[in-house]
């Protein structure tokens, strides 16, 4: 049995402060697990992805500093609670996650969990939209290039993950073909069935949205993240001239 060595979390997120009409999101940017949670794991598997999304906390914060955009980054493992899950959805607190099993999670107290993670982040992202009212919402992921469980190997460095409005999905697409990458689009998984936390903050407020996942064998080393952030901040930079007013 294992717990985390950090502090018992009281308000799970980082805030980086910036100006403009960019607004970043990183729900998965960390492995941490307060020291009064003990998920009963090997210590190793919180340097796993079924943990935290390998390398898009670093990517977030790189972006960020190119475009000196706000952001908010999540400061709890997706084991203790996925927080681009909704509340009543079954994998909000996994009991099992890639075929590991998270024992610890049997017996968890939902609702002390939802007050204390899930709410105060999703709070404090609503309080940055109200009073930014950003152009452009992006939510930073990363996905593993196969399932530890099973699955075909996913070719794409990157894809774009969008719901109902496709605004800057479609854009993102096009500049990434246009300079050669392959590019899943609602892959390996689709927008329109994980897009919590941007159908709630963005869509729903009627603010263009997409969500950017790269695959973790890209952004594991700094020169990876540095890649990445130079083309996706140039990406993001033109959908926000397509977005702006004239």
């Amino acid at each position: 049995m294992t717990r985390s060595s950090s502090s018992a979390i009281a308000w799970p997120v980082e805030r980086l402060t910036g100006t403009g009409p960019l607004l970043l999101l990183c729900d998965h940017a960390s492995a941490a697990v307060p020291s009064d949670l003990d998920l009963r794991i090997a210590p190793a598997l919180l340097t796993h992805h079924i943990a935290v999304d390998i390398g898009a906390a670093a990517l977030t914060r790189a972006i960020a500093a190119r475009l000196t955009a706000p952001a908010l980054l999540a400061c709890v493992s997706r084991l203790v609670i996925d927080l681009n899950r909704p509340t009543d959805h079954p994998g909000l607190i996994p009991c099992i996650s890639d075929g590991h099993a998270i024992p610890g999670n049997a017996d968890a107290d939902r609702l002390d969990r939802i007050a204390r993670f899930h709410m105060p982040y999703h709070n404090a992202i609503a309080a940055q939209v109200r009073g930014q009212r950003p152009l452009l919402i992006a939510a930073i992921h990363s996905f593993t290039p196969a399932l530890e469980s099973g699955s075909a190997p996913r070719p794409w460095p990157v894809a774009i993950l969008s719901n109902r409005d496709r605004r800057a999905a479609d854009a993102a697409l096009a500049r990434l073909r246009a300079d050669g990458v392959l590019v899943g689009d609602n892959e390996p998984y689709s927008g329109r069935e994980l897009n919590m936390t941007l159908n709630r903050h963005a869509e729903g407020n009627g603010i263009a949205s997409l969500s950017i996942e790269v695959r973790n064998d890209g952004i594991d080393t700094d020169a990876g993240v540095a890649h990445w952030a130079d083309r996706l901040s140039a990406v993001l930079q033109a959908i926000i001239c397509t977005l702006a007013p004239a």
